[in-house]
């Protein structure tokens, strides 16, 4: 995903770079932003990525709200808080496999994250679009604990990074999309493991104790600006 980022914003700047060569500063498509802060509320669509078992948070709707700051230059620092009303497949292995699933239940899972954010175009629009790439941080949380079902999901540290796109008219108020990935840790319980009334563990061998989670997750906003 870094790779198609990069590549996607070399070619964004150098076409833009090429169409500022013979416009008026009037007919100019480019256009100075200011910098300042935004609080955005925006909604989307979480992917959950899936797991070896099927037992984690599964795809789902998801909003949240976003703090920028300008910093300086093209950088802004983002604070975002985000959370996905979801389900969960829970299972108790201590029963035979035919009888230990405990159907889908609701989940609940929340993502906070701290990124650096950087216009593509710097302190200016191109027909009133900012491109943007963001790399950050941060902690997920999620309300999956089912009575005898021994999965935990914990609060696991989450790398956070996406790429984005403002649309900024003028005034107080933008529109923004935003892709952005959030990777973390889940674990794989040691009950699962072992063998359950028929044999048959509900982890099979080889099943990673640990894995990574990829979760891509789509949204569009509403922004307020504050200039400086």
């Amino acid at each position: 995903m870094k790779q198609i980022i990069g590549a996607a914003a070399l070619l964004f700047v150098a076409g833009t770079a090429s169409a500022q060569v013979g416009h008026l500063p009037e007919n100019s498509p480019f256009r100075d932003i200011e910098g300042g802060q935004e609080i955005t509320i925006f909604g989307g669509h979480f992917n959950a990525g899936a797991d070896q078992i099927g037992v984690g948070p599964k795809p789902g709707a998801i909003m949240g709200l976003l703090y920028q700051i300008h910093v300086g230059g093209p950088a802004n620092l983002m604070a975002r808080y985000a959370r996905s009303s979801t389900t969960r497949l829970a299972v108790d292995p201590t029963k035979g496999k035919t009888t230990r699933s405990l159907g889908s239940r609701a989940a609940v899972v929340s993502l906070y994250d701290l990124d650096l954010n950087v216009n593509l175009t710097g302190m200016k629009s191109y027909h009133h679009l900012v491109p943007t790439v963001n790399l950050g941080a941060g902690i997920a949380s999620c309300t999956c604990t089912v009575e005898k079902d021994p999965f935990t999901f914990g609060t696991p540290f989450a790398i956070s990074l996406g790429a984005g796109l403002r649309y900024v008219p003028g005034g107080h108020f933008q529109i923004r999309v935003d892709l952005n990935d959030y990777l973390y840790q889940l674990k794989t319980p040691a009950a699962y493991y072992i063998n359950s009334a028929d044999n048959t563990p509900v982890a099979a061998q080889g099943t990673a104790r640990t894995f990574w989670k990829n979760n891509p997750t789509l949204t569009i906003g509403v922004s307020r600006l504050f200039f400086r």
